[in-house]
C-alpha cells in the first residue's frame, strides 16, 4: 500500500500543476477577444463548465440529492457566491490587469477562508502564524497597489483601484462557495455531488445573463475559440485534473501547489500581453505568494 502511494504521489503532483497552469491562462486568453465582455466570459465559461461539472456528477447527485436538499441555506449562499465569482475575477482583469488582477484575487481568497471558518465553523482562535502571514499579505497588496501610483494616469488609476476592489470581492465569493462545498461535504455529501450541486445551479443561473452580456460572443473565429476554451480546458480539463490530483494529493498540499497559478498568470501577462509591473509591484507580489505559502503551512500543521 505504502509503495503504490509512493508511486502514485508525482502523478497527483502533476495533475495539480497541470489544473493550476490551465487557470493560469485564462488572463491572457481572455485578452484575445477584447469585443467580448468580461461578464459574458465568466457567465460562459462558468455556465457551460457548470453543466460539463454537473453532467459529470449525475450518479453522486441521484444518490445524495436528499441530503443537498436539506442544505438548501447552504447551496443558495454558496449558488450566489459562485455566480458573482467568475463576474468580479474576470473584471478584475480587465480593469487592473491579468497579473494584478489574477493575485489580488487568488491572495484574498485564503483570508476570508480563515475568517468564515472562525465565524461559522469549529475552528479556534487565530494564531500569532496566522496574524504574521496576513501582516505579510498586506504588505504584499500594499506594494502591489502602489507601485504604479505616482506614474499613471489618475483616470487609469482609479480604473485599476477598482480592478482591485473587484479582485478583493472574487477572493471573497470564491472562499464563500468553497467553504459552503466543504461544509457540505463534511456533512456526509460526496464531494462530486456538492460540486455539481453548486456549479449546476450556478449554470441555471448565469447563462441566461448572455441574453444581455453576450453579443459578441460568436462574432468572429476567435471569439469563438476563446469562449470554447474558457469552458472546456480551465473549467472543464483542469478541474478533472485537479480532483484526480485530489486522490493522491492531500488538500493542504495541493493548496500550495495551486499557487503556481498566480505565477503561471503574470508571467503571461508579462511575456504575451506586454504588462509592465514595476520592481516594488514584484517585491509586493513575492510578499504575497510567502503569505499564501505561511498560510498553507499553517492549514497543514492545524490537521
Amino acid at each position: 500500500m505504502r509503495k503504490n502511494r509512493f508511486t502514485t504521489y508525482p502523478f497527483g503532483v502533476l495533475s495539480i500543476l497541470f489544473a493550476a497552469t490551465l487557470w493560469g491562462t485564462t488572463g491572457v486568453v481572455a485578452t484575445l477577444a477584447p469585443d467580448i465582455s468580461s461578464l459574458a466570459i465568466g457567465a460562459f465559461s462558468i455556465g457551460v463548465g457548470g453543466i460539463l461539472q454537473t453532467c459529470l456528477s449525475l450518479k453522486q447527485l441521484r444518490r445524495d440529492f436528499g441530503k443537498i436538499l436539506f442544505h438548501k441555506k447552504k447551496l443558495f449562499i454558496g449558488v450566489i457566491a459562485l455566480i458573482i465569482y467568475p463576474l468580479a475575477f474576470y473584471s478584475s482583469m480587465k480593469f487592473a490587469g491579468v497579473a494584478i488582477g489574477t493575485v489580488i484575487s487568488i491572495s484574498t481568497a485564503p483570508f476570508f477562508c480563515v475568517l468564515l471558518e472562525r465565524l461559522f465553523g469549529k475552528e479556534e482562535k487565530i494564531t500569532k502564524k496566522w496574524l504574521s502571514s496576513f501582516v505579510t499579505g498586506v504588505a504584499g497588496i500594499t506594494l502591489l497597489v502602489t507601485s504604479e501610483s505616482a506614474t499613471v494616469d489618475h483616470a487609469v488609476q482609479d480604473m485599476k483601484l477598482f480592478g482591485i476592489l473587484l479582485g478583493i470581492v472574487a477572493g471573497l465569493t470564491y472562499a464563500t462557495y468553497s467553504w459552503i462545498a466543504k461544509a457540505m461535504i463534511d456533512s456526509g455529501i460526496q464531494s462530486q455531488a456538492a460540486m455539481g450541486s453548486l456549479f449546476g445551479f450556478g449554470a441555471i443561473l448565469l447563462l441566461p445573463t448572455l441574453v444581455i452580456t453576450g453579443d459578441n460572443l460568436f462574432s468572429s473565429s476567435t471569439n469563438v475559440i476563446v469562449i470554447v476554451y474558457m469552458a472546456l480546458i480551465p473549467m472543464g480539463l483542469g478541474y478533472i485534473a485537479y480532483g484526480f490530483g485530489l486522490r493522491f494529493v492531500t488538500a493542504s498540499s495541493a493548496n500550495v501547489l495551486t499557487l503556481f497559478e498566480p505565477v503561471v498568470a503574470t508571467v503571461l501577462a508579462v511575456v504575451i500581453v506586454g504588462e509592465r509591473i514595476p520592481l516594488i509591484g514584484w517585491s509586493g507580489i513575492v510578499l504575497i505568494l510567502i503569505c499564501l505559502l505561511l498560510q498553507s503551512r499553517n492549514s497543514s500543521n492545524s490537521y
